[in-house]
């Protein structure tokens, strides 16, 4: 147990198990400058569970943004009942390594990053038999999450749209989790809008169901001059976004989901990520149908006992 932690541990979670990781996963696509590596947490046992694609962010470590990124997540999900397959997109600094800046898509990558995901639904079986747990990851059951970047990819496939580009709506993907993401295009700063275009998002046609999580201190000048109201554009103007966690003094990285004691983590705090790994947790697990109870406990006992740390939004 962490001592750090006390009242997010009221938040009800499944009983915690052993966990264990393949890594690397190698995917080869006929259309990708290198080949797609992948880490995959899953559950010790034979049950077979659902699956959460997790898609990385930016940031200033050379490998947490990347398949080997995101352990707090990862592992916490891994141990409570889910499969974690996480993708190096190329615009990692480990996955991109010896890209020329010249090559289509730098730096984002964002047509590659869809491709990524698609790739691997469309290959679990292969991964299955890589990591030798045949029959394990149920497709039937599958959800994407992204931070910062990443929730831009994961709001891609859950189906925002850009304009003047085809729909990347994955109806394989059933639920999603937006962390800290982008907002609107109108709120990017014109410099940033004039170099990355793909982030000029329209989430009203984004119409499965996810939920969106927020700092209130995420200020983020560097993209928008709307302070941290544009990260909750998703929820705001999506349809399917139903529910809105914002974390009270919560920054960017929203506790340090993208690692341990990591060094550009802006709001380093146990209990924060704590609520962040139980709260998204529940959302997921009665999304997918593991436990339909699970958020509404879970949302009620945020209000109990942590209502100083979050709140939960809700348009039911």
């Amino acid at each position: 147990m962490n001592k750090y932690i006390d009242l997010a541990l009221r938040i009800p979670v499944s009983p915690g198990t052993q966990a264990v990781s393949y890594n690397p996963v190698t995917l080869a696509a006929a259309n990708r400058p290198l080949p797609l590596e992948l880490r995959l947490s899953i559950p010790a046992g034979d049950d077979r569970v659902p699956v959460i694609l997790l898609s990385h962010g930016g940031g200033a470590s050379r490998y947490l943004p990347s398949k080997d990124g995101y352990s707090p997540l990862a592992d916490f999900y891994a141990s409570h009942g889910f499969a974690v397959i996480q993708p190096t997109h190329l615009s990692s600094k480990i996955g991109g390594l010896g890209l020329d800046p010249s090559a289509p898509g730098h730096s984002m990558f964002w047509r590659s990053r869809i491709d990524d995901m698609r790739l691997i639904l469309d290959r679990l079986e292969e991964i299955e038999a890589q990591a030798r747990i045949p029959g394990r990851l149920d497709g039937d059951r599958v959800a994407v999450m992204g931070h910062s970047a990443g929730a831009q990819t994961a709001g891609l496939l859950l189906g925002a749209s850009l304009p003047g580009e085809p729909s990347t709506l994955d109806p394989r993907i059933k639920a999603g989790v937006l962390l800290a993401p982008v907002g609107n295009g109108d709120g990017l700063l014109p410099a940033v809008l004039g170099r990355y275009p793909e982030l000029d998002l329209d989430f009203s046609s984004l119409t499965t169901k996810t939920l969106v999580v927020c700092g209130d201190q995420d200020d983020s000048p560097y993209l928008t001059f709307r302070g941290p109201a544009w990260h909750t554009d998703p929820y705001t103007h999506a349809v399917g976004a139903d529910a809105l966690l914002t974390l009270i003094g919560g920054k960017h990285f929203l506790g340090g989901i993208m690692g341990y004691d990591l060094k550009e983590t802006d709001d380093e705090d146990p209990e924060r990520l704590a609520i962040t790994q139980r709260m998204t947790w529940a959302y997921l697990s009665s999304a997918l149908g593991v436990d339909e109870t699970a958020w509404q406990a879970g949302t009620r006992a945020l209000a109990e006992h942590c209502a100083e740390l979050a709140t939960v939004t809700s348009k039911e």
